[in-house]
């Protein structure tokens, strides 16, 4: 058991490592030498977990979908309204950003031609499925214009994401990734929520981002 648990602890710190490397350079430039260095593991017991780089890659990715599931399932109970749950949605995948070197590997990596295909299959798909339900829930509501769908919605709401993501990136400043990724939850409903929810909205603002917190579903703005 103590050599199972070393085990499970150098896999782990190789993955760790990797992410640093392949968020810092990239796919292509990423050196494996760097990687071992910044694991403290030896070449063998890297060779004995991952057998090439796009192993480690495929690991980094893997692991940054498990930390997009639990985003997604921690806010799965909530009663709160829907665009308060997906506002506490995209406030932790901004917090991954700035804070977990995983979550940040994953976003660059998905962007190599290597991984184009994770697009559809990764983090993205996990919380854009989610996004896509809370959606169609405001819109039975009421609160999502009747002229604009879910897909379409989620689509416009990803798009921006992405694009205010990049521009971090070609600054090297995350920072402040939590207000912009909110300002771009609100342009998009701006546009396209019903006067009776922004009008709401004005007024209370936002739920404190926790879950905890969250009204019964007889508070739900309807």
């Amino acid at each position: 058991m103590a050599q199972q648990e070393r085990a499970r602890r150098t896999r782990a710190a190789i993955v760790e490592a990797a992410a640093a490397e392949f968020a810092r350079r990239g796919y292509a430039a990423a050196s494996v030498n760097t990687i071992l260095e910044g694991s403290n593991a030896t070449k063998g017991a890297m060779y004995f977990h991952f057998q090439s780089k796009e192993d480690l890659a495929r690991a980094v990715l893997s692991a940054a979908l498990e930390k997009y599931v639990a985003i997604t399932e921690k806010w799965k109970s909530s009663t709160r309204h829907p665009f308060d749950v997906i506002h506490g949605i995209i406030d932790d995948i901004a917090r991954g950003f700035q804070d977990d070197v995983i979550v940040r590997a994953e976003f660059r990596l998905i962007v190599e031609p290597e991984f184009y295909s994770e697009v559809q299959n990764g983090g993205g798909r996990v919380w854009g499925t989610a996004g896509i339900e809370l959606a169609r829930r405001a819109q039975d509501m009421g609160d999502l214009d009747a002229e604009f769908g879910p897909e379409k919605f989620m689509r416009v709401l990803a798009a921006s994401l992405a694009g205010q993501r990049y521009m971090a990136d070609l600054v090297s400043d995350s920072s402040n990734l939590r207000a912009l990724f909110e300002e771009s939850l609100e342009i998009v409903l701006y546009a396209m929520a019903t006067p009776q929810w922004l009008d709401h909205w004005r007024t209370e603002g936002w739920c404190a981002l926790d879950v905890e917190g969250a009204e019964t579903a007889s508070d739900l703005t309807v």
